[in-house]
Parts: structure tokens; C-alpha cells; sequence
């Protein structure tokens, strides 16, 4: 079982993040993390922060001459607006943390609470999303998210293969794949900033190559599909999750809300229709994993709105940091990052071993097994 854990604050001096659990043998490089830091700090509609800071990961631990070795792997990404003190803040934001926090923890500065609570700390998940993302690639899973609503403008279009999205994807500012669309979401947000207002969206992330039997229906905690909600939620303004049709299924007849079953000998057991999203009871279908998660407008407003000072009491303006007008396409990438450690670590609870090789051998004699299924 895969443990990650993070440490550090917005700006303080960088952020710190260790991953236990991945297995010996895995070809791991600082360029291929930063690879996916840079994917999380691109997007329309970013702040300055993105300006400031040029992410690079920096591998200090659990990987020797390019390889994983089994042991906790630690990783260093540095802040460059980083500040060794900061005037105190009294006056909390509504729809962050800051309150509630300054209430748990006894705090007199808000501070205390945002530079924890903020969305900076989501860069340590990243790099420990695609060293996840490099266990999943050495058995063919690939990722990929896009922006499928923003400001209430949503896609009219996609492509009909799950596998043309990424390519469309990478080659927008938005993440969007459809142009139209994307042309409404870019005016939608210059009209935000110029108002000193933000937007939220729905963001999708995909993922293809995933062997049947990931999970497990035998307790509540084991059930994929809870694991994935619980790690997509936990992205900073993020309100809900979905798999598959989701919500929509709700609405539909059980004759129109299900997968239909077929067998053939060449590719096995096969559904023509994917509306569960990759899962069932708790489990991977072995078809493509959806997963939907929509994203409330950011907090953090240039045209703040009203509050009250934790210390005096007193009717306030809320406190005005640094944000951006949208992030929804950099929390498709954080998406993607929580997923992937989902899923890396499902496949070595499935799979097992200490090194990759001993993992390879599990996943491929079950691969062959789930291609004939009993009665062979």
C-alpha cells in the first residue's frame, strides 16, 4: 500500500513531500516530474504566482542511479516568494479556511491557517502523482484531464475516442476540446477579472489501460469508486465528484442507465457502453475510468466580500491575497494526481511485490486469467 505525505507552507521556504510504497525497479527521473509541475502551473486565467514560480522538482531520497529502491521517496520543490514573516491578518475570507481554522487551532492571525490550507500545497501532490503515474505507465495506463465546464459554459462537442483528448487537451489554454467552448470560457473569464470576480468549473479526468478487478466489493473503505471521491475531493474547491454518467444515471431508467455484457474470443468480455465510468460495485471494469469533479469559483476575491475581524469583532471587507481568476484547468493536472495515487496504489495492493518485475509477473498472469474467465 502506497502512504504519501506532505509538508510545507505557501510561502515558506518550499514544499516537501514523501511517497512510500513504490516498488523497486522503476525508472525515475526529476525531469519527468517537473514535467507534470509545469503542466499544473499553466492554464488562462492564472495568477502572478505562476509568473513568480518555475516549480522543479528535486529528488533526495529512495531513488539511486535512476531507480526506485524500494524505500520512501523523498522529493524537495522550492518556493521562490518565499517570506520569512508577514504582518498578522485578522480578517477571514468567505469559502476558505480560514476561519473554521482560526477557530480549531486557537489562532489570533489567519495566517497561520491560509499558508497551510492554501492551494500551493497541491504542487507536493503533483510530484507524487506522477511518480504514480510512472508505475501506472509500466503496464500500459495512461491520464489525461480536460475542462469540460467553466463559468457555466460547458463543451458541445469531444471527440469520440477517449484517447484523442489528451493530444487536444495539451494544446489548449484551457484544456478544453472543444473551440468553440473555449473561445465563450476565455470572454467568460476576462469579463471575471475585469470585475474582480473568479469562476469555477467541472474538470474530467480519464484514464485508459486498467485491468479488471482494481479494488474490491468486500468492505466499504475497499470500494475504488469511494476512494477515488474521497482523493478528488480533498483538491482544494472541490464540491463534488462523479463517476461515469453520474448524477445523470440518477435520472434514467435502469434499462438505460447500464453497461450490457458480451463475450467474444478474440478480445474477451467486453461492454459496448462505458455509463458506469470504468467501475462497478467498487471495482475496475477494465473499461476507461471517468471522473468528473467540479470546482467552486475560487475564494479569494478582488472585490472582496463582507466579513468580520476575528480580534475586534468588527464588520470588515475579507482579506485580499493574491489569486487567480480560474484554475480549473491546473486542478484537472492535480486531479490527475490524485487518481494516478489512487490507482497506483490499488495495483500494488492487487499485484504485490517488492520490485517491479515481481509485480509485472502478478498483473500478467492475471491478465491472462480475466481474458478466458472460468471455464477454460
Amino acid at each position: 500500500m502506497l502512504r504519501l505525505l506532505t509538508s510545507g507552507e505557501s510561502h515558506g521556504r518550499g514544499l516537501l513531500t514523501i511517497l512510500e510504497g513504490v516498488p523497486a525497479g522503476l525508472p525515475l527521473t526529476e525531469d519527468e516530474i517537473t514535467a507534470q509541475l509545469a503542466r499544473r502551473q499553466r492554464g488562462y486565467g492564472r495568477g502572478g504566482r505562476m509568473q513568480i514560480e518555475q516549480d522543479r522538482v528535486e529528488l533526495y531520497a529512495g531513488v539511486m542511479g535512476g531507480l526506485t529502491i524500494g524505500a520512501p521517496i523523498g522529493m524537495h520543490i522550492a518556493n521562490k516568494d518565499w517570506r520569512q514573516s508577514e504582518p498578522a491578518l485578522t480578517r477571514p475570507r468567505p469559502g476558505h479556511a480560514d476561519l473554521a481554522g482560526a477557530l480549531k487551532y486557537h489562532f489570533d492571525d489567519v495566517r497561520r491557517v491560509l499558508e497551510r490550507s492554501s492551494a500551493r500545497e497541491t504542487v507536493a501532490r503533483v510530484a507524487a502523482g506522477a511518480v504514480c503515474r510512472a508505475v501506472l505507465g509500466q503496464f500500459g495506463i495512461t491520464l489525461a484531464s480536460h475542462v469540460v465546464e467553466l463559468g457555466g459554459i460547458s463543451i458541445g462537442r469531444r471527440p469520440e475516442r477517449y484517447e484523442e483528448i489528451p493530444a487536444i487537451a495539451e494544446e489548449s489554454p484551457l484544456r478544453c476540446v472543444d473551440p468553440e467552448a473555449e473561445t465563450r470560457m476565455i470572454a467568460a473569464i476576462d469579463k471575471a477579472k475585469a470585475e474582480g470576480d473568479t469562476l469555477g468549473g467541472v474538470f474530467e479526468v480519464i484514464v485508459t489501460g486498467l485491468p479488471v478487478g482494481l479494488g474490491s466489493y468486500v468492505h466499504w473503505d475497499r470500494r475504488l469508486d469511494g476512494r477515488l471521491a474521497q482523493a478528488v475531493m480533498s483538491i482544494n474547491a472541490i464540491k463534488g465528484v462523479e463517476i461515469g454518467e453520474g448524477f445523470r444515471e440518477a435520472r434514467l431508467p435502469g434499462s438505460d442507465a447500464h453497461d450490457e455484457i458480451f463475450y467474444a474470443p478474440e478480445r474477451g468480455f467486453y461492454r459496448s457502453t462505458n455509463r458506469a465510468g470504468g467501475t462497478e460495485g467498487g471495482m475496475t471494469t477494465g473499461d476507461p475510468l471517468v471522473v468528473r469533479a467540479a470546482m467552486k469559483p475560487l475564494s479569494t476575491l478582488r472585490s472582496p466580500l463582507a466579513s468580520v475581524d476575528i480580534v475586534t469583532k468588527e464588520r470588515v471587507e475579507a482579506a485580499v491575497v493574491r489569486s487567480d481568476v480560474t484554475a480549473v484547468p491546473s486542478a484537472g493536472v492535480i486531479g490527475e494526481a490524485m487518481v494516478a495515487f489512487v490507482l497506483a496504489d490499488a495495483m500494488v495492493e492487487k499485484f504485490g511485490g517488492d520490485s517491479l518485475d515481481q509485480m509485472r509477473a502478478a498483473y500478467e498472469a492475471h491478465q491472462r486469467w480475466v481474458r478466458t474467465g472460468p471455464g477454460e
